[in-house]
This record gives structure tokens, C-alpha cells and sequence, in this order.
């Protein structure tokens, strides 16, 4: 049995988590400031990173504690060093450093899209390798192929917005709070998704990218040419036919990906992928093909720490070592 002590503070969570053998949660503490962040409609970078510092390390005594562990019984340490908001990332590894360096554990660094990638290892006991992932979230719309453990190819992403930035946007003009998935996930489940006719970016066969600035663009012209005429806006409607055009090139390029690698699963991961009727399209079209897909769970799709532990113990299985000169990097990216 071996247990890596995982820490995450890459934007808004203070998140600390105690992990066994790279599967097992024993323990999963998440500090949010969602509340702090919401007056002012986005994550403010300067308060961020000073909650981070007063949360950091009694988050970290909680998770140790309600895994019934000390630092003694921990066999490594994993913490996000990046993507991420830099003032925040150096807090989580700071604290990883320091703690590493003074109880002689190992010290992984871990990027945090393949952390959200290893939030599926976590709960799908029979979920390995060879697999396609779509990581959709605020910051991030990715296709990656893994062939291995510790091994990603990048098979697309994002030329502009991300899916949740461009939700969390449009979002904010109806009037719903930051983030606005959640609440734009339930408006639609009443809405009709044909209403309004949106554009679905890079529709080309050709390419596994993405692009969500056109139909971002585009519903904010047509909400604000609703209000310039006077008229009511139907929030649900408008809701369900914003969800649908993000949805509908999520799950056909997801899909023409595993099957131009010819996998048989392929996973959801980030905070979109909490998202209802993603998961619902891309589970029924996937059947279709003989493809079997892995979300997290609710909780799991958001930052935490736990999937950080995950993808640190894989990587110190396979004698990987960080070194203390180890900095933040605010746009790492994953994948060759």
C-alpha cells in the first residue's frame, strides 16, 4: 500500500486529499471561494491567492486527519504546478515543497488537466488505458489520446474560447450566477434546443480543434437584438439552444476521435463535464459505436485534490521525481 498526499490550489479550491494506491480515496477536503469570486462575475487572481495562503495548510490537516494518517505514513507528495493562475499555483506547491523537503517524502509536480484525466481512475475500477479524453471546463476544451499511463497525445483543442468560458458568458447575460453551468444545465432541461439556430464551430472534417467564440459571439448579438426589440427573452429556450450548440461538437468530434484511434473508451473530465446532457448524448452515441464512456462524479469533474494524488502516485510508481527547483507554470500544457 502506498499513499501520496495530493494538493491543489490552481484557481478558486483549496484542495488537499490522501490517496491509496492511486485508486482509493481515503480522504477528499475541498476549500472553495465560489461566494468570494461571485460579486464580481470571475475568479479575482489577487484574492484568490490570498484565501489560498490562509486555507492551505489547515485544509491539508483536515485531509490527513480524516484519512487517520500523519505525514509519516505518506509515501509521496503531489501537487499542481500548472495551468493554472500563478499566484494561486505557488501557494498549493509551496506548501508541497516545504513539506516534502522537511519529512524526506518524494515530491511529484502534476499537471492539472492530467489530473482531471485520473478523476475517472478514481471510481471506474475497470477503466485503463488505451482510452480518447475530452477535457472541457472554463479554461480548457482538449482531445487527448493515452495510450499509457504518463503518455498523451493531442489530438485537438481550442483555437479561442473554451466551452465553459463561453457558457459561463452567454450565462451572465440571462442573468444566472458565476459559474453558470450548473444553472444553465437546469434552465435547458426545460427549454426546446431548436428555438434559436447557433453556430457550431469548425465543422470541418478535417480537424479535431475547437471553437466556441462564433456561437458565443453569436448568442450575445441575439439576446441583445431580443432586448433592443422590446422582447421577452425565453431563458430556457435560449438556455437549451446555447447547451446544444456546444454539445453537439463536443460529442461528434469526441466520437470521430476514438474512432479514428480505435479505442473502446473514452472518458469525460473538467467541470463541463458535469454537465447533464453531455453526458447523456455522448453515453447514448457512443453506444452506437460500441464505445464505452467514464465520467467522474459531480464532485470529481470540479478541482480537487484527490485526482492530483491519482496522477502522482502513477508517476512515482514509475520512479518520476520533481525536482524543489520546481516553478509555477501558469500555461503548461499537456501532451505532445
Amino acid at each position: 500500500m502506498r499513499l501520496v498526499l495530493g494538493i491543489e490550489s490552481s484557481c478558486d479550491e483549496t484542495a488537499a486529499a490522501v490517496v491509496e494506491d492511486g485508486r482509493l480515496i481515503r480522504s477528499n477536503v475541498i476549500a472553495s471561494q465560489i461566494d468570494l469570486h461571485r460579486k464580481f462575475g470571475g475568479v479575482v487572481p489577487e484574492i484568490a491567492s490570498r484565501h489560498h495562503v490562509e486555507a492551505i495548510l489547515p485544509v491539508i490537516d483536515t485531509a490527513l486527519a480524516e484519512a487517520g494518517v500523519t505525514l509519516d505514513d505518506v509515501d509521496g507528495i503531489a501537487a499542481t504546478y500548472g495551468p493554472g493562475l500563478v499566484g494561486s499555483l505557488l501557494v498549493g506547491l509551496t506548501a508541497a515543497k516545504a513539506l516534502a523537503f522537511a519529512k524526506g517524502i518524494p515530491f511529484i509536480g502534476v499537471n492539472h488537466i492530467e489530473g482531471h484525466i485520473y478523476a475517472n481512475f478514481l471510481e471506474h475500477a475497470d477503466a485503463e488505458p488505451p482510452l480518447v479524453c475530452l477535457t472541457v471546463s472554463g479554461g480548457h476544451t482538449e482531445l487527448f489520446y493515452m495510450p499509457e499511463f504518463g503518455r498523451y497525445t493531442v489530438l485537438g483543442r481550442t483555437r479561442d474560447d473554451a466551452a465553459g468560458e463561453a457558457i459561463d458568458k452567454v450565462g451572465r447575460l440571462l442573468g444566472l450566477p458565476y459559474p453558470a453551468g450548473p444553472d444553465l444545465d437546469r434552465l435547458a432541461r426545460n427549454g426546446d434546443p431548436q428555438r434559436f439556430d447557433l453556430p457550431r464551430g469548425l465543422a470541418e472534417e478535417d480537424s479535431l480543434d475547437f471553437s466556441f467564440s462564433g456561437v458565443k459571439t453569436a448568442a450575445m448579438n441575439r439576446l441583445n437584438q431580443l432586448r433592443q426589440a422590446g422582447e421577452e427573452v425565453p431563458r430556457a429556450d435560449f438556455a437549451a439552444s446555447l447547451q446544444e450548440a456546444v454539445v453537439d461538437v463536443l460529442v461528434e468530434k469526441s466520437l470521430r476521435a476514438a474512432v479514428a484511434k480505435g479505442v473502446k473508451t473514452l472518458f469525460l473530465s473538467g467541470g463541463v463535464a458535469a454537465n447533464s446532457r453531455l453526458r447523456e448524448r455522448m453515453t447514448r452515441e457512443a453506444a452506437s459505436l460500441g464505445i464505452r464512456v467514464y465520467a467522474p462524479s459531480l464532485q470529481l469533474c470540479t478541482d480537487n485534490a484527490a485526482m492530483i494524488a491519482s496522477a502522482g502516485y502513477y508517476r512515482l510508481q514509475r520512479g518520476e521525481r520533481s525536482p524543489f527547483s520546481l516553478n509555477a507554470d501558469p500555461s503548461l500544457r499537456l501532451g505532445s
